[in-house]
């Protein structure tokens, strides 16, 4: 076994011991590698208190097989707080009108954080204007407000419950004057594409395009409440960051970060990776800035073009939905690596997903934060026995709000145990179609508080093929589900081979569901508790079957008698 240590204060000329440790993770990398030769030997890399500031992402492939990268102490009543940080520091500021601009060259970037505190997008309610309204290239107002925009290009229009469950981000190309109107030219492909996608039939009306938006971000003249900042790029190399400061804050004491990297941590073939104690932190995702800007759909998927379909939901209504979708990414990304442990991280103050796992197998997060997030914590897409289990997930979602706390989807024997998923904007915990996913005492708290249509655990699509490799609901608790038009425990859309057992559903606007379109095939709802009826309980289809459940409509009765399954549910270790 080969150690190697890393310290923000050290050198790459040094050989990375204690007292003399490497700058950079990219060095002892190096050292790793080297010191495994070709019989692949396995090295520690201790990382030593503070911010470590990566100017690349660092790439694991497998030539870095058995390395671990911890926190130095790690385990221990001396384990050293680390940051692996994709930010940069702004100085430099200067102060006009109380707000505070600072040119920082070339930087890109989608969020702010101040003193660690996620700030926000300046933005305004609607578009202004006494009778605004959409056309085929974007909208018309009689308010000359937009005209003023500093930078149109850097505006972006946010769509919220386009579909109960979608809020799209489309960018502004241009602002013009035509007559005694204002003309807002949306960017294209984003406009085409939101056309394209979002078209529905409910209760007789039918709805085209994205109709107008809910908000509108990122100019200067929106500066309106302390703690928003706006980035404009209207000046190539000469980007101008402005911040509108809280009472107290002075731009000469006050550390400001602007995530730059988009991704951290980006693992290709690697085998027996860990990573232990660390904090993975202010990372961006710049695609929605962009003219594709993000045409969402559902959960973490999105439309970049390639066709639609039309789902119909009986009585008329139908939506269009996307034949094939992109999933965002993640700040942390291992794709068909095998054997990575994640344990006793946090993933904080990142601009896409937190954690993402594609193909490979036998991967475990284990015990770790996720919090102050743009997306989702977790996303699994095709791996193996992967394990999520003992980990905390709050306050995700907050500029993508159709992410899921934690999400499978193609997955094979995938376990999701012992989380607790709270204050999210949509699901807490969701599984597409795969092969014997088990989602077992979990508890999902405070969920669906942004969208619609979705539940704290959701389930849909195929599940196997037989009860013995299907999916598995066991033992969770789901309380708090919010928004009105919610289904607290949710298997949808097709979901086959699926058994719900021994759950506990409260305070949610609908507890279950069990007549959805496509119908449930093989679903299995026994020995649950509720607060309230699911709806279909009294005429269940005949792909499900519903049998010794019990509504507690009494909230201590119901606690009373759940009491063995709240005991097991959520993650085992102090929070």
């Amino acid at each position: 076994m080969f150690h190697f240590h890393v310290a923000p204060g050290g050198d790459d000329s040094w050989p990375g011991s204690l007292e003399r440790p490497f700058a950079t993770l990219e060095r002892a990398r190096e050292a790793a590698r080297e010191s495994g030769g070709e019989g692949g030997g396995e090295s520690v890399v201790h990382l030593r208190r503070g911010v470590h500031v990566l100017d690349e992402p660092l790439e694991l492939t497998e030539a870095d097989s058995g390395t671990v990268y911890q926190a130095y102490g790690h385990g221990t009543p001396d384990q050293e707080d680390v940051v692996l940080s994709g930010g940069r520091t702004i100085t430099g500021w200067q102060v006009r009108d109380g707000v505070w601009l600072a040119d920082v060259g070339d930087l890109e970037t989608r969020q702010l954080y101040v003193d660690g505190r996620r700030a926000a997008r300046a933005g305004i309610e609607g578009l202004p204007g006494s009778s605004p309204a959409a056309t085929a290239t974007g909208y018309v107002t009689d308010s000359a407000a937009p005209l003023a925009w500093t930078s149109p290009r850097d505006v972006e229009f946010v769509h919220r419950g386009v579909y109960p469950w979608t809020e799209g981000r489309l960018p502004v190309a241009d602002v013009a004057q035509d007559g005694d109107r204002t003309v807002i030219t949306m960017a294209t492909p984003a406009f085409r594409w939101a056309a394209e996608l979002y078209n529905s039939t409910w209760e007789g009306t039918t709805s085209a395009g994205p109709g107008l938006p809910t908000r509108i971000e990122n100019d200067p003249s929106f500066l309106r409440e302390p703690g928003t900042f706006v980035l404009d790029r209207s000046r190539p190399g000469h980007h101008v960051l402005r911040y509108l400061p809280r009472p107290g804050e002075d731009p000469a004491r006050t550390r400001v970060v602007a995530p730059a990297l988009e991704t951290l941590v980006r693992g290709s073939g690697a085998r027996r990776v860990t990573f232990r104690g660390l904090t993975f932190a202010e990372a961006t995702w710049l695609r929605p800035s962009r003219p594709e800007g993000f045409v969402h759909y559902h959960g973490s998927g999105f439309y970049e073009g390639g066709g639609v379909g039309v789902a119909e939901l009986g009585e008329g209504a139908s939506v269009t939905y996307p034949t094939a979708s992109v999933t965002i990414p993640a700040c942390v990304t291992f794709e068909d690596c095998s054997d990575v442990v994640i344990e006793g991280c946090r993933f904080t103050r990142l601009g896409a997903s937190g954690l993402g796992v594609s193909g490979g197998e036998g991967h475990v997060v284990r015990g770790c934060d996720f919090d102050t997030l743009s997306a989702g914590a977790v996303v699994v897409t095709g791996s193996r026995g992967t394990v999520i289990e003992d980990n905390l997930v709050r306050g995700v979602g907050l500029e993508y709000p159709g992410s899921p706390g934690i999400a499978v989807t193609g997955a094979s024997r995938c376990v999701v145990a012992h989380n607790e998923v709270r204050d999210v904007p949509h699901c807490g915990i969701t599984a597409g179609p795969g092969e014997g996913t088990r989602i077992v005492r979990n508890r999902t708290i405070d969920t669906m508080q942004v969208l619609a249509d979705g539940g704290g655990v959701y389930v849909s699509g195929p599940q196997g093929g037989s009860h013995d490799d299907g999916a598995l609901v066991l033992g969770n608790v789901i309380e708090d589900t919010r928004t009105p038009y919610n289904f607290g425990l949710y298997t949808d859309y097709g979901a086959s081979w699926v058994r719900v057992e021994e759950n506990v559903v409260a305070r949610a606007d609908n507890t279950a569901v069990l007549h959805v379109g496509p119908p449930l095939e093989n679903v299995v709802y026994r020995g649950n508790f509720w607060d309230a009826d699911p709806l279909g309980h009294d005429a269940p289809p005949p792909g499900v079957t519903y049998e010794e459940n019990r509504t507690i409509k009494d909230e201590q009765e119901l606690n009373a008698a759940t009491t063995a399954i709240r005991a097991q549910a959520g993650p085992r270790r102090t929070l």
